[in-house]
């Protein structure tokens, strides 16, 4: 295990999947950042209008990770598809897992948290995200810059992601693994439920995203790869 830049590398055996070539595991801390500042390693980019996107590294005592945590701090109250998009800049894959811890802070519009995964551009990924306005976890699809849900596959054509309690103002974890066109949704380490999409099947990047005027912190990013992943 090796620690550069905040980001612990820790190279993965096979054993994780079934047949799977040797990975890379990455926790992304921020502590090497400066607090007011943007986060290392990253782009910063936007879905839809309205103001860009703001990310700022703060001190957060409350962190179960550590003190340096990272927030998008832009109150837009665009209505609609304004998605504010942290892209981590040091791997693409196609195959593996990636979980942050995350709380809500503020939002009239939304009160959202989420994780990016296969990203090829602002218009195109997969996206899974708790709210805490709607109490519920979605997984979504972003094509051409049009956001739609995905059903989860034990849940009928009117189902809606699910319904559970995430809390304003206290830290949750969020988790997706992903392998093929099979993707399974934790949060705070219980399954809530599996999608199943084709869309996207190529190597992407992985990030954080939320949702119009949506002020939400991060710590903890921790990226699987379950095989060898390309650099960006």
């Amino acid at each position: 295990m090796t620690r550069m830049h905040g980001v612990i590398f820790v190279l993965l055996g096979a054993a994780g999947v079934a047949g799977a070539a040797a990975g890379i595991e990455q926790i992304v801390d921020f502590q090497s950042d400066a607090v007011g500042g943007s986060p290392k390693g990253f782009t910063i980019a936007q879905t839809g209008p309205g103001a860009a996107a703001r990310w700022e590294v703060r001190e957060d005592a409350s962190s179960p990770s550590a003190d340096h945590v990272l927030v998008q701090t832009s109150d837009d109250k665009t209505v609609g598809h304004r998605f504010p998009l942290a892209i981590y800049e040091g791997l693409r894959f196609a195959d593996g897992a990636v979980a942050v811890r995350f709380k809500t802070i503020s939002g009239e519009v939304d009160q959202a948290a989420g994780l990016v995964f296969r990203y090829h551009d602002p218009d195109n990924y997969y996206i899974v995200r708790a709210n805490a306005l709607e109490q519920n976890v979605v997984l979504y699809k972003v094509e051409k810059g049009k956001r739609s849900d995905l059903k989860p596959v034990d849940g009928g054509m009117f189902s809606y992601g699910k319904q559970v309690n995430v809390g304003k103002g206290r830290w949750q974890e969020l988790r997706v693994e992903f392998s093929g066109q099979r993707f399974q949704v934790s949060l705070d380490g219980g399954t809530l439920f599996e999608v199943e999409d084709g869309t996207f099947s190529e190597p992407g990047q992985v990030g954080l995203w939320t949702k119009a005027d949506s002020v939400t912190a991060f710590d903890g990013l921790h990226i699987e790869s379950r095989e060898q992943p390309t650099a960006r």
